[in-house]
């Protein structure tokens, strides 16, 4: 494994991040602490988690975990997010001060812990003044109720907005970004990773695997079947699968990742895993695993070294189309000139 700084902080995380979204959903709690060791022995410190994921059982099986294991809670950095609905009432949503300041207080409380290490907002709201939050943001820091704070699912516009507010106001700023990046999904490169880099951002890339597709899961035309998730549960995005399946794009980029796994005796999961770990700004990958046998074989990633050619040849082939104005001939001449400029 290897470790990194948490984007602009001084806290170190390891490469790879486990994500716990399957935990007390499709991982009951034994099998959940199981992984967490798992992940522990390995060398990993980075635990992401929501209040969300199974209406807040995630972080209270993470709780439990950090219970029995008390040395833990000094060894390992842990994430989790909210925004999204967690009741009915009008102001159970959003990144108001009122919604996180309960949000914050009963993740806490499920965590068992007294400070969150990332405390992230999951999502844009397009109701509550950016200003809000931040200040809540920068309060929840000097209260000691969080370390740091980041976003998830944030454009490239929100992320510069939010960070020179922050910095205009002397609040704390942001430390990183969790946005959806695999070799299949690169579209954040246009706006999302230079915003990023320009910020000094650390990205925390969620569904590396583009949903199971980069794991060799998957034939051409044949629809999902067995043990995966939409084999147990078409309903999950079936049009989504077929749309996927019908791009040429989407073949050629597993064929390339195919090919490279033969060559060094790996799974396919772990040749896409290690392209993405190398990518800019990226801090650490967010893994998402239902057995202790899935992760080891994710983890097996951090020893995978790609060449200089292999790299070349999957940023190729799963290269997203250039699109419309201004993201065409106008970055291509920019590419030109930083080319011609030696920087």
């Amino acid at each position: 494994m290897q470790y990194r700084t948490l984007g602009n902080s001084g806290a170190v995380v390891s490469n790879y991040a486990l994500g716990t979204m399957t935990f007390g959903a499709e991982a009951a709690e034994d099998a959940s602490h199981t992984i967490l060791d798992s992940y522990v022995a390995a060398g990993g410190n980075f635990i992401d988690t929501a209040d969300v994921y199974s209406a807040g059982t995630s972080e209270k099986i993470i709780g439990r975990w950090l219970a029995k294991r008390p040395e833990a809670r000094d060894s390992v950095v842990i994430a989790t997010k909210g925004r999204f609905p967690m009741g009915d009432a009008p102001n159970d949503v959003g990144t108001s001060r009122r919604h996180l300041t309960r949000a914050l207080d009963d993740s806490l409380r499920r965590l068992g812990v007294e400070q969150i290490d990332l405390y992230q907002m999951h999502a844009w709201d397009p109701i509550t003044p950016l200003e809000e939050t931040l200040r809540f943001l920068h309060d929840s820091v000097s209260r000691g109720k969080i370390a740091y704070y980041g976003f998830s699912n944030f454009t490239g516009w929100q992320l510069t907005k939010a960070v020179h507010l922050a910095r205009a106001h002397g609040w704390n700023t942001p430390v990183t970004l969790q946005p959806q990046y695999s070799l299949l999904v690169r579209e954040i490169e246009s706006e999302i990773v230079p915003a990023s880099l320009d910020a000094g951002i650390g990205l925390l890339p969620w569904s590396p695997l583009g949903g199971g597709w980069l794991s060799g899961k998957y034939k051409r035309d044949v629809p999902p079947a067995g043990a995966t998730r939409l084999g147990e549960n078409p309903t999950r995005g079936m049009e989504a699968w077929q749309e996927r399946n019908d791009n040429p794009r989407t073949w050629d980029v597993i064929g390339a990742v195919d090919e490279i796994a033969k060559a060094h005796d790996a799974s396919p999961a772990q040749v896409a895993l290690a392209w993405l770990a190398g990518r800019p700004a990226v801090t650490s990958v967010i893994l998402g695993a239902r057995t202790t046998d899935q992760l080891a074989d994710n983890l097996a990633a951090a020893q995978l070294g790609l060449s200089d050619a292999e790299t070349r040849r999957l940023t190729e082939v799963s290269r997203p189309a250039v699109g419309v104005y201004p993201y065409g001939p106008l970055a291509l001449e920019q590419r030109s000139r930083k080319i011609a400029g030696g920087r």
